[in-house]
């Protein structure tokens, strides 16, 4: 499995170009971040050739999918991230689907499939591949409609586009349901990405509940070919954490 480092975690108050350099120094080859609206595109973008390394996924600027009064703010902010991924050489777009709203959540979610079908044949056209992502709304995001990776799944079945999948934090989905390898691998075919963190404390992979050696290698034997974002907050020196994780798990 490729480990992707998720770079706001691990740097929070480094340029993006030094953070690409230091990732590359410990051998890993491919980054995320969240915001994109503050990177000079041209010097990220050469930071990223220079050191070899893939800028694997960023996030849209707009998270309300499931009102539909914020439909047309929804899809213009994919669109214009959408083109900042291009020029970025990112093929992976993650979004989230916004707080519920008090609506019923049938409505919700018919709201949020139709924004995802609209989105379906220009991510299409420009071979980008949009993500949604369950979250736990227990400790992180309190008030978030989407929770469940089911109700996720049946979202994505629904949209049936080759470009619209969900990216399944095993992080947010052990808080809200365990029951991990099962989830996963029952729904590999809807996956496009995953992230890992321990818990509790979304800190190193090594500090929690959950091994991450067995999760990672049952997933290899099933067939996954993606990657696998490093989305948790170290609890000592970054850079020994990468070290650690990618000596543990990636090796």
């Amino acid at each position: 499995m490729r480990p992707s480092v998720v770079l706001p975690c691990f740097f929070p108050s480094v340029p993006f170009e030094k953070a690409v350099h230091e990732i590359a120094q410990l051998g890993y080859d491919a980054c995320e971040i969240w915001g994109w609206k503050e990177l000079d595109i041209a010097r990220s973008k050469e930071a990223l050739e220079k050191n070899g390394v893939e800028l694997f996924s960023l996030c849209t600027t707009n998270f309300r999918m499931n009102d539909p009064a914020h439909a047309d703010e929804w899809l213009d902010g994919l669109t214009e991230t959408m083109e900042a991924a291009k020029a970025l050489g990112a093929k992976k777009l993650i979004t989230q689907v916004g707080q519920d709203t008090g609506e019923d959540r049938a409505k919700q979610s018919e709201s949020i499939v139709s924004n995802l079908k609209k989105a379906a044949p220009i991510l299409e056209r420009n071979e980008i591949i949009l993500m949604i992502e369950p979250l736990n709304t227990l400790y992180d995001h309190k008030g978030y409609f989407l929770s469940s990776s089911k109700e996720a799944f049946d979202i994505i079945r629904e949209v049936n586009s080759p470009c619209v999948k969900v990216v399944f934090d095993i992080y947010h989905q052990q808080v809200m349901e365990g029951n991990i390898l099962n989830n996963i691998l029952n729904n590999l075919e809807l996956i496009a990405h995953l992230h890992a963190a321990g818990h509790p404390g979304r800190t190193d992979l090594t500090h929690g509940e959950n091994d991450y050696r067995v999760i990672f290698e049952r997933i290899d034997k099933a067939g996954y070919q993606g990657a696998c974002g490093l989305e948790y907050f170290p609890k000592d020196d970054a850079l020994m954490s990468l070290k650690t994780a990618k000596k543990i798990y990636f090796s």
